[in-house]
């Protein structure tokens, strides 16, 4: 499989959140704002490539019998080192996104391409496979946050300054004005539903008009060879 493949299956053409739906509970409960979408966003890619390269290193020397046990060891230590750094320099966003930190371990986009593709490949084309499922992962609960957040409170990036430092705090786009009224629904779970549909729909419309656009041309019939008389 080229490098290339690997970029568009995961950023696009099967990507974990649009295709494969999988790892909707994180991406369903704490996509309400950019900084929540993007923080666990940020933790799953880390796991996803950094997981894919291990397993791949370590491919030959598991025993079939007990790879997945060890998968999901790796796995949850990468987690247990993500936890222990968001605890100890971001506490309060730590807190916020909670009992979804420690759930990566039983993500099903992290197992799944260990399991699919990292336990069968190298070491460099499974790290660019986790890099890129992860990238896409992250891009599709970016695109959540920013829907909901827009909806529901007419801003983008509002509380940044958890994940990035005191330097951006108040620092955020306010696209409505403050006199419109948010729209509370896109706030709760079911807008988490609604957002994550629309956005699938909007990707079906693009891939559909890609097909028609490079459509082939439809076969001559006999009436376009026949000689006028």
């Amino acid at each position: 499989m080229s490098y290339g493949k690997l970029v568009r299956d995961g950023l696009w053409h099967n990507n974990p959140g649009l295709v494969q739906l999988l790892g909707l509970c994180p991406l369903l409960a704490v996509s309400n704002n950019v900084v929540n979408a993007l923080s666990l966003g940020l933790a799953t890619l880390f796991v996803l490539t950094l997981s894919n390269l291990t397993v791949s290193a370590i491919r030959n020397v598991v025993r079939p019998e007990i790879r997945i046990p060890v998968y999901v060891m790796v796995i949850a230590s990468l987690v247990t080192i993500v936890e222990l750094v968001m605890n100890a320099y971001l506490q309060t966003l730590y807190d916020i996104l909670g009992i979804f930190l420690p759930i990566i371990t039983t993500n099903c986009v992290i197992i799944g391409r260990a399991e699919a593709y990292a336990s069968k490949n190298r070491i460099l084309p499974a790290t660019v496979d986790g890099f890129m499922m992860g990238m896409g992962f992250l891009l599709v609960l970016v695109a959540l946050g920013g829907l909901r957040e827009l909806l529901a409170d007419g801003t983008l990036g509002q509380g940044m300054h958890l994940l990035l430092g005191p330097a951006m705090e108040g620092i955020h786009l306010r696209v409505m004005p403050e006199a419109v009224p948010g729209l509370l629904l896109a706030a709760l779970p079911p807008g988490a539903f609604i957002g994550l549909g629309l956005l699938i729909a909007l990707k079906n419309l693009i891939d559909a008009r890609q097909k028609r656009g490079v459509a082939p041309a439809p076969a001559p019939t006999a009436a376009t060879h026949t000689q006028p008389a």
